[in-house]
């Protein structure tokens, strides 16, 4: 079945993970994407961990569905190569830092030259503009930066960073974004490309509503918080009485009727102290204390059944050992088994979001350096087999 960006070309010429992972998404949906490496060397997430046998298990996902071409840009055989990619493509990613692909000539105008429909996504760790936008950006501080890290973990201890790189992330999801607004500006409106730009840390600040709002209002900063304290109460982690960890939030009235029936507490429904959130936030060391001792009375087993059947939102926090045990991440294909050249299999994420007429779909997972350079210069580039061969001698391909 055909994707639904299916005849859509992307160059994938940026590296590491916010770059590559937006053009992944579009790659899990029928585009076309011809990731560009460094001959020889690669994308630096090829030995990014972690790594098993000298092997990234990173790899295959950040560049499955991409056919990889080597093609060194600094040298005017590689500019050249990539401006006639450029003209036969549809959208162009690349991540270094501000400024590096303008100083090897290929600047937007340069590539709007060669092809005025051309979208350029260019992502970086703090934007094109401004005062830092020559600054180093990688996701830890610039997820630092937006102020995600200063309401994370507890008011009485360090400030805690996400265990995941979750700027690039976000980063790669409003890339993939961008990519398809400008598409279906072109397309639809018949207009020409454009240039999309998009830093590491804003997307995670345009998350950060309420505590812009709150300082805005008050110019007092709100405490580092390990739950969505502050917003709604209860909410936090708990333990049952078999030593597992659950997490249960009551982000409204109406949650928290559910649970204070379900755990024989109405009184608490009636009471000034409870019966809003605005109340509960105020008082929630008491409703902590009350749900704490309710979840240490029963095993996890008990609290998942029980408190599901009175529609109250709870969940084990999981493990991987959960996860790839869980049937209903099986029944929703969250987990797909791909073939590795070094492990014989490995399992990797599946595809998001679910179409149910165009679904997306992992043809195969991050190939060798240089992959596909027949393919891409031989067949959509036209070169000879002598060429290629002197390109490749020379160290451009």
């Amino acid at each position: 079945m055909a994707g639904p960006l299916e005849g859509v070309r992307v160059l994938d010429a940026a590296a590491v993970i916010a770059g590559p992972f937006g053009a992944a998404m579009l790659g899990d949906f029928g585009a076309e994407v011809i990731k560009v490496e460094m001959p020889g060397k690669g994308d630096s997430s090829r030995g990014m961990g972690p790594l098993l046998e000298g092997e990234s298990l990173r790899w295959p996902t950040f560049a499955r569905n991409k056919k990889t071409i080597s093609l060194d840009l600094r040298k005017e055989d590689g500019k050249a190569i990539f401006l006639k990619l450029v003209e036969k493509s549809d959208i162009s990613f690349e991540n270094f830092r501000t400024g590096t692909f303008d100083k090897w000539g290929l600047d937007y105008e340069t590539l709007k030259k060669h092809n005025p429909g051309i979208i350029v996504i260019r992502v970086t760790g703090y934007g094109q503009t401004g005062p830092y936008s020559q600054l180093a950006g990688f996701g830890t501080p610039c997820t630092a930066f937006s102020g995600l890290t200063g309401i994370t973990g507890y008011p009485d201890r360090a400030p805690v960073s996400p265990p995941i790189s979750m700027a690039d992330y976000v980063a790669g999801l409003y890339a993939a974004y961008a990519a398809l607004m400008c598409l279906y500006h072109r397309d639809v409106h018949g207009a020409e490309g454009q240039e999309a730009d998009v830093s590491l840390y804003e997307g995670l600040f345009r998350w950060l509503e309420g505590h812009i709002g709150y300082y805005d209002q008050t110019g007092t900063n709100r405490d580092r918080a390990p739950t969505i304290a502050g917003s709604a109460s209860p909410s936090g982690t708990y333990k049952t009485g078999d030593g597992k960890w659950a997490v249960l939030v009551c982000s409204t009235d109406r949650t928290f009727e559910y649970f204070a029936r379900a755990i024989g507490r109405d009184d608490m429904l009636e009471d000034p102290r409870f019966c809003t959130n605005g109340a509960r936030v105020k008082h929630s060391a008491l409703v902590d204390e009350v749900v704490s001792n309710w979840m240490q009375s029963h095993d996890w087993k008990f609290v998942k059944e029980h408190l599901d059947k009175h529609g109250v939102p709870v969940s084990l926090v999981y493990t991987m050992e959960d996860i790839f045990a869980d049937p209903h991440y099986a029944a929703r294909g969250n987990l797909v088994e791909v073939k590795h050249p070094k492990f014989g299999t490995l399992r990797i994420p599946g595809v998001v979001p679910r179409l149910s007429q165009t679904p997306g779909e992992i043809q195969w997972p991050g190939a060798a350096i240089g992959a596909y350079n027949d393919e891409i210069y031989g067949g959509l580039l036209g070169f000879s087999d002598d060429e290629i061969a002197r390109l490749k001698e020379e160290g451009t391909i």
